[in-house]
Protein backbone atom coordinates (compact mmCIF):
# COMPACT_ATOMS: atom_id res chain seq x y z
CA UNK A 1 0.00 0.00 0.00
CA UNK A 2 2.85 2.53 0.56
CA UNK A 3 4.40 2.00 -2.75
CA UNK A 4 0.94 2.54 -4.25
CA UNK A 5 0.52 6.10 -2.41
CA UNK A 6 4.07 7.08 -2.89
CA UNK A 7 3.22 6.33 -6.75
CA UNK A 8 -0.28 8.23 -6.51
CA UNK A 9 1.72 11.15 -5.39
CA UNK A 10 4.45 10.96 -7.98
CA UNK A 11 2.08 11.20 -10.13
CA UNK A 12 0.06 13.71 -8.85
CA UNK A 13 2.88 15.79 -8.23
CA UNK A 14 3.50 15.46 -12.21
CA UNK A 15 0.37 15.97 -13.49
CA UNK A 16 1.02 19.58 -11.00
CA UNK A 17 4.12 20.54 -12.38
CA UNK A 18 3.02 19.84 -16.03
CA UNK A 19 -0.03 21.93 -15.73
CA UNK A 20 1.72 24.52 -14.74
CA UNK A 21 4.66 24.66 -16.89
CA UNK A 22 1.79 24.47 -20.24
CA UNK A 23 -0.22 27.21 -18.40
CA UNK A 24 2.83 29.71 -17.63
CA UNK A 25 3.97 29.17 -21.48
CA UNK A 26 0.86 28.76 -22.82
CA UNK A 27 1.07 25.53 -25.13
CA UNK A 28 -0.68 22.34 -24.48
CA UNK A 29 -4.24 23.03 -26.79
CA UNK A 30 -2.44 20.76 -29.89
CA UNK A 31 -5.80 20.29 -31.69
CA UNK A 32 -6.75 22.75 -33.80
CA UNK A 33 -10.18 21.88 -35.00
CA UNK A 34 -9.28 18.97 -36.94
CA UNK A 35 -5.78 19.61 -37.79
CA UNK A 36 -2.83 18.70 -35.63
CA UNK A 37 -0.44 21.81 -34.31
CA UNK A 38 3.04 19.98 -34.36
CA UNK A 39 4.61 22.81 -32.58
CA UNK A 40 2.59 22.77 -29.84
CA UNK A 41 2.31 18.47 -29.97
CA UNK A 42 5.61 18.51 -29.37
CA UNK A 43 5.87 21.49 -26.67
CA UNK A 44 3.10 19.46 -24.82
CA UNK A 45 4.87 15.75 -25.35
CA UNK A 46 8.49 17.47 -23.92
CA UNK A 47 6.62 18.81 -20.93
CA UNK A 48 5.30 15.61 -19.92
CA UNK A 49 7.90 13.80 -20.96
CA UNK A 50 10.39 15.93 -18.67
CA UNK A 51 8.34 16.58 -15.70
CA UNK A 52 7.40 12.51 -15.04
CA UNK A 53 11.59 12.43 -15.42
CA UNK A 54 12.66 15.38 -13.22
CA UNK A 55 9.90 15.37 -10.83
CA UNK A 56 11.09 11.93 -10.11
CA UNK A 57 14.47 12.95 -9.41
CA UNK A 58 13.40 15.99 -7.38
CA UNK A 59 11.80 13.48 -4.84
CA UNK A 60 14.47 10.41 -5.06
CA UNK A 61 15.94 10.26 -2.07
CA UNK A 62 12.47 11.12 -0.40
CA UNK A 63 10.54 8.14 -2.21
CA UNK A 64 13.78 6.29 -1.31
CA UNK A 65 13.71 6.61 2.00
CA UNK A 66 9.75 6.44 2.54
CA UNK A 67 9.79 3.23 0.32
CA UNK A 68 12.50 1.12 2.01
CA UNK A 69 12.27 2.99 5.31
CA UNK A 70 16.07 3.65 4.80
CA UNK A 71 17.17 5.45 7.92
CA UNK A 72 20.28 7.67 7.51
CA UNK A 73 23.25 7.61 9.82
CA UNK A 74 23.33 11.15 11.23
CA UNK A 75 25.31 10.08 14.61
CA UNK A 76 26.81 6.20 14.48
CA UNK A 77 25.45 4.23 16.79
CA UNK A 78 28.37 1.85 17.00
CA UNK A 79 31.44 0.89 15.10
CA UNK A 80 29.92 -0.35 11.95
CA UNK A 81 28.18 2.46 11.46
CA UNK A 82 31.06 4.83 11.61
CA UNK A 83 33.13 2.44 9.40
CA UNK A 84 29.95 3.14 7.00
CA UNK A 85 30.15 6.88 7.20
CA UNK A 86 34.50 6.86 7.14
CA UNK A 87 34.62 4.27 4.11
CA UNK A 88 31.95 7.00 1.69
CA UNK A 89 33.70 9.73 3.42
CA UNK A 90 37.16 8.40 2.23
CA UNK A 91 35.22 7.29 -1.29
CA UNK A 92 33.65 10.92 -1.91
CA UNK A 93 36.82 12.52 -1.31
CA UNK A 94 38.71 10.31 -3.73
CA UNK A 95 35.59 10.77 -6.34
CA UNK A 96 35.40 14.72 -6.22
CA UNK A 97 32.12 14.82 -4.64
CA UNK A 98 30.30 15.95 -1.64
CA UNK A 99 29.81 13.04 0.91
CA UNK A 100 26.55 11.82 0.06
CA UNK A 101 24.09 10.89 2.90
CA UNK A 102 24.94 7.15 4.21
CA UNK A 103 21.88 5.15 5.29
CA UNK A 104 20.88 1.48 6.08
CA UNK A 105 17.60 -0.35 5.47
CA UNK A 106 16.18 -3.36 6.79
CA UNK A 107 15.85 -6.08 4.11
CA UNK A 108 17.51 -9.98 4.31
CA UNK A 109 17.86 -9.84 0.76
CA UNK A 110 21.53 -8.36 -0.22
CA UNK A 111 21.53 -5.00 -2.20
CA UNK A 112 22.71 -0.69 -1.92
CA UNK A 113 21.48 1.72 -4.24
CA UNK A 114 22.36 5.24 -4.74
CA UNK A 115 19.88 8.10 -6.11
CA UNK A 116 19.94 11.95 -5.40
CA UNK A 117 19.34 14.57 -7.75
CA UNK A 118 23.05 15.54 -8.27
CA UNK A 119 26.03 14.85 -7.23
CA UNK A 120 26.72 16.45 -4.43
CA UNK A 121 22.91 16.06 -3.24
CA UNK A 122 22.58 12.39 -2.82
CA UNK A 123 22.05 9.36 -0.92
CA UNK A 124 23.87 5.95 -0.26
CA UNK A 125 22.00 2.86 1.13
CA UNK A 126 22.89 -0.41 1.99
CA UNK A 127 20.66 -3.51 3.21
CA UNK A 128 20.94 -4.94 6.44
CA UNK A 129 20.89 -8.79 4.47
CA UNK A 130 24.30 -6.81 2.45
CA UNK A 131 25.78 -5.87 5.70
CA UNK A 132 25.51 -9.19 6.91
CA UNK A 133 26.12 -11.41 4.31
CA UNK A 134 29.65 -9.66 2.64
CA UNK A 135 33.05 -9.64 3.90
CA UNK A 136 34.36 -5.71 4.93
CA UNK A 137 36.37 -5.30 1.70
CA UNK A 138 32.96 -6.33 -0.81
CA UNK A 139 30.79 -4.23 1.59
CA UNK A 140 33.76 -1.16 0.56
CA UNK A 141 33.37 -1.90 -2.96
CA UNK A 142 29.78 -2.06 -3.50
CA UNK A 143 29.76 1.09 -1.92
CA UNK A 144 32.15 2.75 -4.11
CA UNK A 145 30.77 1.41 -6.75
CA UNK A 146 27.09 3.51 -5.73
CA UNK A 147 29.57 6.34 -5.17
CA UNK A 148 30.79 5.93 -8.56
CA UNK A 149 27.27 5.98 -10.13
CA UNK A 150 26.84 9.17 -8.19
CA UNK A 151 29.95 10.73 -9.25
CA UNK A 152 29.38 9.95 -12.65
CA UNK A 153 25.99 12.02 -12.41
CA UNK A 154 23.78 8.42 -13.71
CA UNK A 155 20.93 9.75 -11.68
CA UNK A 156 20.65 12.84 -14.10
CA UNK A 157 21.87 11.24 -16.92
CA UNK A 158 19.38 8.53 -17.13
CA UNK A 159 16.48 11.59 -15.95
CA UNK A 160 17.56 13.31 -19.48
CA UNK A 161 17.50 10.44 -21.81
CA UNK A 162 13.95 9.11 -20.54
CA UNK A 163 13.09 13.08 -20.43
CA UNK A 164 13.92 12.56 -24.13
CA UNK A 165 12.51 9.12 -24.36
CA UNK A 166 9.33 9.93 -22.87
CA UNK A 167 8.59 13.01 -24.98
CA UNK A 168 9.05 10.81 -28.37
CA UNK A 169 6.55 8.23 -27.17
CA UNK A 170 3.99 10.78 -26.49
CA UNK A 171 4.86 12.92 -29.97
CA UNK A 172 4.87 9.87 -32.50
CA UNK A 173 1.84 8.21 -30.25
CA UNK A 174 -0.45 11.16 -30.89
CA UNK A 175 0.78 11.28 -35.00
CA UNK A 176 0.16 7.84 -34.92
CA UNK A 177 -3.37 8.23 -33.47
CA UNK A 178 -4.25 10.98 -35.50
CA UNK A 179 -2.95 9.28 -39.09
CA UNK A 180 -5.49 6.69 -38.20
CA UNK A 181 -8.50 8.68 -36.84
CA UNK A 182 -8.37 11.72 -39.38
CA UNK A 183 -6.51 10.19 -42.46
CA UNK A 184 -7.19 6.62 -42.51
CA UNK A 185 -11.21 6.44 -41.16
CA UNK A 186 -11.56 9.94 -42.18
CA UNK A 187 -13.39 11.15 -38.97
CA UNK A 188 -14.25 14.83 -39.63
CA UNK A 189 -15.22 15.54 -35.84
CA UNK A 190 -13.24 18.19 -33.65
CA UNK A 191 -11.51 17.53 -30.91
CA UNK A 192 -10.33 14.01 -29.70
CA UNK A 193 -12.51 10.91 -30.98
CA UNK A 194 -12.59 7.64 -29.05
CA UNK A 195 -9.95 6.24 -31.97
CA UNK A 196 -7.73 8.74 -31.58
CA UNK A 197 -7.99 8.36 -27.97
CA UNK A 198 -7.75 4.26 -28.40
CA UNK A 199 -4.90 3.95 -30.71
CA UNK A 200 -3.05 6.81 -28.68
CA UNK A 201 -3.10 4.65 -25.86
CA UNK A 202 -1.94 1.53 -27.75
CA UNK A 203 0.88 3.03 -29.67
CA UNK A 204 2.27 4.90 -26.30
CA UNK A 205 2.63 1.21 -24.82
CA UNK A 206 4.37 0.36 -27.94
CA UNK A 207 6.78 2.73 -27.84
CA UNK A 208 6.95 3.41 -24.53
CA UNK A 209 8.71 -0.85 -25.19
CA UNK A 210 10.66 0.20 -27.89
CA UNK A 211 11.42 3.44 -25.29
CA UNK A 212 12.43 0.82 -22.25
CA UNK A 213 14.31 -1.43 -24.53
CA UNK A 214 16.90 1.56 -24.83
CA UNK A 215 16.61 2.72 -21.48
CA UNK A 216 18.01 -0.76 -20.63
CA UNK A 217 21.11 -0.85 -22.66
CA UNK A 218 21.87 2.87 -21.34
CA UNK A 219 21.44 1.20 -17.64
CA UNK A 220 23.41 -1.54 -18.38
CA UNK A 221 26.04 0.14 -19.94
CA UNK A 222 26.22 2.22 -16.88
CA UNK A 223 26.66 -0.20 -14.60
CA UNK A 224 30.15 -1.40 -16.72
CA UNK A 225 31.20 1.90 -15.43
CA UNK A 226 30.43 2.42 -12.29
CA UNK A 227 32.24 -1.05 -11.65
CA UNK A 228 34.63 0.40 -13.00
CA UNK A 229 34.94 3.28 -11.21
CA UNK A 230 33.84 1.19 -8.01
CA UNK A 231 37.38 -0.72 -8.87
CA UNK A 232 39.45 2.73 -9.03
CA UNK A 233 37.86 3.94 -5.50
CA UNK A 234 37.91 0.41 -3.46
CA UNK A 235 40.42 -1.85 -5.54
CA UNK A 236 39.97 -3.99 -8.26
CA UNK A 237 40.28 -7.17 -6.93
CA UNK A 238 37.47 -6.29 -4.21
CA UNK A 239 35.14 -5.09 -6.97
CA UNK A 240 35.52 -8.68 -8.48
CA UNK A 241 35.54 -10.36 -5.31
CA UNK A 242 31.97 -8.53 -4.50
CA UNK A 243 30.41 -9.26 -7.69
CA UNK A 244 31.54 -12.65 -7.54
CA UNK A 245 29.89 -12.73 -3.33
CA UNK A 246 26.84 -11.25 -5.44
CA UNK A 247 26.64 -14.88 -7.49
CA UNK A 248 26.08 -17.02 -4.67
CA UNK A 249 22.96 -15.02 -3.62
CA UNK A 250 19.51 -13.88 -4.37
CA UNK A 251 19.73 -10.52 -5.23
CA UNK A 252 17.38 -7.80 -3.51
CA UNK A 253 14.31 -6.47 -5.51
CA UNK A 254 14.09 -2.38 -5.01
CA UNK A 255 11.55 -0.17 -6.39
CA UNK A 256 11.20 1.23 -10.14
CA UNK A 257 12.97 4.18 -9.19
CA UNK A 258 16.43 2.91 -7.82
CA UNK A 259 16.51 -0.56 -9.60
CA UNK A 260 18.65 0.85 -12.28
CA UNK A 261 21.40 2.19 -9.85
CA UNK A 262 21.36 -0.96 -7.13
CA UNK A 263 24.32 -3.39 -7.43
CA UNK A 264 22.93 -6.33 -8.74
CA UNK A 265 18.75 -7.04 -9.60
CA UNK A 266 17.22 -9.86 -10.74
CA UNK A 267 16.50 -11.00 -14.67
CA UNK A 268 13.51 -9.27 -16.19
CA UNK A 269 10.84 -11.48 -17.19
CA UNK A 270 10.48 -10.50 -20.27
CA UNK A 271 14.42 -11.04 -21.43
CA UNK A 272 18.09 -9.69 -21.46
CA UNK A 273 16.45 -6.48 -23.72
CA UNK A 274 14.96 -5.37 -20.61
CA UNK A 275 17.64 -5.96 -17.84
CA UNK A 276 19.13 -2.88 -16.15
CA UNK A 277 22.08 -4.64 -15.25
CA UNK A 278 24.23 -6.84 -17.53
CA UNK A 279 24.89 -10.70 -16.17
CA UNK A 280 27.66 -10.84 -13.36
CA UNK A 281 29.75 -13.03 -15.08
CA UNK A 282 29.94 -10.45 -18.28
CA UNK A 283 31.37 -7.90 -15.65
CA UNK A 284 33.70 -9.52 -13.80
CA UNK A 285 35.33 -10.41 -17.38
CA UNK A 286 35.63 -6.57 -18.00
CA UNK A 287 36.67 -5.91 -15.11
CA UNK A 288 39.27 -8.33 -15.60
CA UNK A 289 39.68 -7.29 -19.00
CA UNK A 290 40.64 -4.18 -17.60
CA UNK A 291 44.35 -2.40 -16.79
CA UNK A 292 44.91 -0.54 -13.46
CA UNK A 293 45.53 2.80 -15.55
CA UNK A 294 41.97 2.45 -17.11
CA UNK A 295 40.49 2.44 -13.73
CA UNK A 296 38.57 5.85 -13.49
CA UNK A 297 35.20 7.79 -12.30
CA UNK A 298 33.93 8.20 -16.37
Amino acid sequence: MKRIGLFLLTNIAVLAVAMLMMNLLGVGNYMQGTNLDLGNLFAFAAIFGFAGSFVSLAMSKWLAKMSVGAQVITQPRNADEQWLMDTVSRQSEKAGIKMPEVAIYDSPEPNAFATGMTKNSSLVAVSTGLLRSMRQNEVEAVLAHEVAHVANGDMVTMALLQGVLNTFVIFFAKIVAYVVDRVVLKNEEEGHSWTFIIVDIVAQILFGILASIVAMWFSRRREFHADNGGAYLAGRENMIAALQRLQTMQPGELPDQMAAFGISAKKSSFGDLFRSHPPLEDRIAALRATTEDQLKIA
